[in-house]
């Protein structure tokens, strides 16, 4: 316990406890855990292979180190974690304001007190999660901020003149002595600012308006960037970058289900919710796969990159929009239906930066082709692709194609209008008027319930909408399906087509 350890120096020095820089400490306490076969960096997943490895290397190396990576890609996370690789705690002068060691004070204050006070001199501990410190580097950070500067109010209450280095007052990076100090969005940070930092990451010297002090800070120094601030807003001046020791290149989910572990960690769903809402497998991957659609869409900048946060806000909405039909229908619990989906289109127009061509197209109508360019792609990992049946000719052809009897229906003049609110029991009955479908659901997936087989069998509709081969319109809170030809003769009535559509149109 914290009250039994030593409160004076004298006390400290008979315990036999001995000083240990940041970097030592931490990379004594990474190999316990490396040899315990413990993950330093639990709930950051996908970077197993990667990332960890490289930034425990870095570690062990005692290195300054540089996240280089797209937004949401864990980098500040990262540098959080390495809190937990620190002693639980350490001891400092007391009343010291950078948590000067008791064995190798560096301030003026600590070693003037020692001088006076000798093994009398009082020392306190300091917790390991006190000792993480964070700032954002913006246009208007000064070097104040960073470093310090004179203080003329201390100055005037202790009637000192300014040549005193008792008037100094400290910035928030020598605050941070034998502390982990994370910059993020290092290239915003002025050119001039970042020349602030050479002496300190090599030398340690600290020179504030004048005054030049040996104060061999014992930092543990974290940068993040983006790389698309190189080009957009600023850049890493080139001495401090080879100051840095270490650049660890960070990435999205490599794989699909590691990115819906990501989620699934990460989506705050309360207990209420889960109670009420069964999200499906096919739902999560609907919803991952159009993160993975936008990364690779031309209408997305590719050098902002696309956030865990989207499909993360996305599966939020989803679940809310589930919810919200449930209570409109008092409804007890209910699932996310694909209509559901249409909940989603919010959190990915705030969550994609567009290029020129996007920005013609608009946020929601690259954000709704998004939608279907996922339910393209995971259609045909459940069921016949129609790309490949589409390719065939002839009579031969017919028999093979599973979704006959589907395209017959609507070719026949029949249309399906599934309302947003509608209630669970009343959809069911509604997908069970067209023809073939029930039927080839309980032919690929005979073991399901009638609300799963009822799910698959929207699916199906949208997957079919989704490779041209029926219209899907949404108009006026419903989601109209029709058979393509006749959709396309109408495009002069009141309807408007799936290109048509507008923010105003949900």
């Amino acid at each position: 316990m914290i009250d039994k350890k030593p409160t004076t120096l004298g006390k400290l020095k008979n315990s036999g406890y001995t000083s240990k820089s940041i970097k030592d400490e931490i990379r004594d306490n990474l190999i316990v855990k490396i040899k315990a076969k413990e993950n330093p960096f639990p709930g950051i997943l996908g970077y197993e292979d990667t990332v960890i490895p490289d930034t425990e290397r870095a570690l062990l190396s005692r290195h300054n180190m540089l996240f280089l990576g797209l937004r949401g890609q864990a980098k500040t996370r990262m540098a959080r974690q390495m809190i937990a690789l620190l002693d639980e705690y350490i001891p400092v002068v007391a009343g010291s304001e950078i948590n000067d060691d008791p064995l190798k004070p560096i301030s003026v204050y600590a070693v003037n007190l020692i001088a006076e006070k000798g093994d009398e001199t009082p020392i306190e501990w300091l917790h390991r999660s006190a000792r993480y410190g964070e700032k954002l580097a913006t246009p208007d950070v000064s070097v104040a901020d960073l470093i310090g500067d004179i203080d003329p109010i201390k100055a005037a209450n202790l009637k000192l003149n300014f040549a005193d280095e008792r008037v100094l007052h400290y910035g928030i990076i020598p605050r941070s002595n034998r502390c982990i100090f994370v910059i993020n969005e290092l290239p915003d940070l002025q050119a001039r600012i970042q020349v602030s930092l050479f002496n300190i990451l090599e030398e340690g010297d600290l020179q504030i308006r004048g005054f030049k002090l040996r104060l061999p800070l014992d930092v543990l120094f974290v940068f993040t960037a983006n790389p698309e601030d190189y080009t957009n807003r600023g850049s890493i001046v080139t001495p401090l970058k080879d100051r840095i020791e270490s650049q660890i290149l960070t990435h999205y989910p490599k794989t699909l289900e590691t990115a819906l572990q990501i989620t699934e960690q990460e989506a705050a769903i309360n207990d209420a919710q889960k109670e009420k809402v069964v999200v499906s497998d096919l739902i999560k991957r609907l919803i991952e796969q159009v993160a993975f659609e936008a990364r690779d869409s031309e209408f997305v900048d590719k050098k902002s990159g696309v956030s865990a946060r989207l499909t993360i806000a996305a599966y939020e909405n989803a679940v809310s929009a589930a919810e919200r039909r449930a209570i409109i229908n008092d409804e007890q619990t209910t699932q996310v239906w694909m209509s559901d989906l249409t909940g989603i289109i919010p959190s990915i127009t705030g969550k994609i930066e567009l290029v020129y061509e996007g920005e013609q197209e608009g946020p929601f109508q690259v954000s709704f082709n998004l939608l279907e360019k996922a339910i393209r792609t995971q259609f045909k990992q459940y069921f016949p692709d129609p790309e490949k049946l589409k390719k065939k000719r002839g009579k031969e052809a017919a028999p093979e194609n599973p979704y006959k009897a589907i395209l017959a229906w609507f070719d026949s003049g029949n249309a399906l209008n599934l309302f947003l609110e509608t209630k669970d029991e009343d959809k069911v009955q509604i997908l069970y008027k067209v023809s073939g479908l029930h039927a080839l659901v309980k032919k690929m997936y005979g073991n399901l319930t009638e609300k799963e087989t009822a799910l698959l069998m929207e699916f199906v509709l949208h997957g079919l909408a989704a490779h041209s081969l029926i219209s899907k319109k949404i108009i006026e809170g419903k989601i109209e399906f029709k058979d393509l030809m006749g959709s396309m003769m109408n495009m002069g009535s009141e309807h408007f087509s799936e290109e048509d559509l507008t923010e105003d149109d949900f």
